[in-house]
């Protein structure tokens, strides 16, 4: 149980998270590329900046979570439920800066 927890900038590359609970964790900046989160519950999540790249988050649940500027290239968020999701529309493709 990871509840509210403090891991920013952690860097938690391939980490093994499925069926976590991470509500209100803040992950601001934190490194999951590769991390496994299926079935994670990360309500009201603070994933500002975080690294998501090839993350797994098939059936996880982000209600209300920040992902503004998130890079979720490659993350598979199939049957994930996210209402009320906070991401930085001024941004592509949830939070992929621009390239030009």
């Amino acid at each position: 149980n990871l509840t509210d927890a403090l891991l920013r900038g952690a860097n938690l590359t391939n980490a093994i998270l499925s069926g976590a609970n991470l509500k209100g964790t803040i992950l601001y900046k934190a490194n999951l590329s590769g991390a496994k989160l299926t079935n994670a519950v990360l309500d009201k999540a603070n994933l500002t900046d975080a690294n998501l790249s090839g993350a797994n988050l098939t059936n996880a649940i982000l209600n209300r979570t920040n992902l503004s500027g998130a890079n979720l290239e490659g993350a598979n968020l199939e049957g994930a439920i996210m209402e009320g999701v906070i991401y930085d529309e001024k941004r592509n493709e949830w939070g992929k800066r621009p390239t030009n």
